[in-house]
């Protein structure tokens, strides 16, 4: 694997770069399926189903497909209810008791063991073996996932109990070394979540993630209601944990997030993945090949800042065709029939890349 770039320019996104960087040429290695050897964590066909009364069911993720390799960012993009964060939920076996799942998810093994498949583990393993140790979770609400009565430190040293073999006494240490890490000021350490800033609130949820040690980073819109400021400082952090060695799952609606620390893109649509591509040509002058990826980046506000037509279909009524048909302007008959995905884009008709 190439060389991870400096922190400088990880910060710097994609736009107005004409120079191939390192992880440039790392996210085209990455696009071949031939990567599932060395993959961080590796998931094909993955399908989750929510069974409702009445017989019917909620297709909320479909067919997902990709690799994720060590010091490598994935961002998953999409609009709210595309099924992103059941996605992660359920690589972590968190989904409810009405969901059903299949397909295959293989985590690294450690020290020369076998891969674990995440979506046929059981309860035990996966709350003994993977998350924490192996899987670090960044949460979407960090002030609900900190205990409320108890400050920072506290927390920190509990992780450090439960996820490590850290001797009592080291045990402080170890948590004032997770915060320095996560870039979380000793001095806020004896505060309670409800005392810290939302971006403060944040590095704590990320210095918990931290503690195991994890080879890979779940990230799940970790941005949610900070202003852009802290925006970019709390993905700057999570990009330099990525080039310490780490895999990053970014699950995000923020697109100027996603360029910002991206190295590959997968664009979800109705449950499914669309297209995949490198961060630099998805967000470059080239830009995405389907249509629906291409008119999430026309509606951002420094671009054409023209919405797409019409709204998602609801997963519980999904078409046999392309999901995407009706608020596309390139549908013809063809799209009644479902797209496979070909060179990282499931459409009939992909755009060409922009002059």
């Amino acid at each position: 694997m190439s060389t991870p770039p400096s922190p400088r320019a990880c910060t710097l996104g994609y736009h107005g770069r004409g120079k191939v960087s390192a992880r440039v040429a790392r996210a085209l290695a990455a696009v071949t399926a031939e990567r599932a050897e060395d993959a961080v964590l590796s998931v094909r066909d993955l399908t989750v189903r929510f069974r409702l009364r009445g017989g019917r069911s909620v297709a909320a993720v479909s067919d997902a497909a990709f690799d994720l390799g060590a010091g490598e960012c994935l961002a998953l993009v999409g609009e709210s209810g595309c099924g992103k964060s059941v996605l992660a939920s359920a690589l972590l076996g968190l989904l409810p008791g009405n969901a059903e799942t299949s397909g295959t998810a293989l985590l690294e093994g450690e020290a020369g063991a076998g891969p674990t498949d995440l979506l046929a583990a059981d309860e035990k393993t996966l709350a003994r073996t993977v998350r924490g140790r192996r899987v670090g979770l960044v949460p979407q609400s960090p002030a609900a996932h900190l205990t409320p009565v108890r400050t920072v430190r506290s927390q920190l040293e509990e992780t450090v109990r439960a996820l490590t073999r850290t001797p009592r006494r080291a045990r402080r240490k170890a948590a004032e070394d997770a915060a320095e890490r996560a870039a979380f000021p000793a001095g806020h350490l004896d505060r309670y979540p409800h005392e810290l800033s939302g971006g403060l609130a944040q590095r704590a949820a990320t210095a918990l993630a931290l503690i195991g040690d994890a080879r890979l980073l779940l990230a799940d819109e970790p941005t949610t209601g900070l202003d852009r400021e802290l925006v970019d400082r709390t993905v700057d952090e999570l990009r330099r944990h990525v080039d310490e060695g780490r895999g990053l799952l970014l699950i995000t609606h923020d697109l100027a997030a996603a360029a910002r620390i991206a190295d590959r893109v997968a664009v979800m649509y109705a449950g499914r993945i669309v297209e995949t591509a490198p961060a630099h040509r998805f967000f470059g002058p080239a830009g995405p090949r389907h249509p629906y990826a291409r008119g999430l980046l026309d509606a951002l506000p420094d671009r054409a800042f023209t919405p797409i037509p019409g709204m998602p279909p609801e997963l519980s009524a999904l078409p046999e065709g392309c999901a995407f048909a009706p608020r596309c302007p390139l549908a013809t008959d063809l799209c009644a029939t479902r797209p496979e995905p070909h060179a990282g884009v499931a459409c009939h008709h992909p755009e060409h890349p922009r002059a």
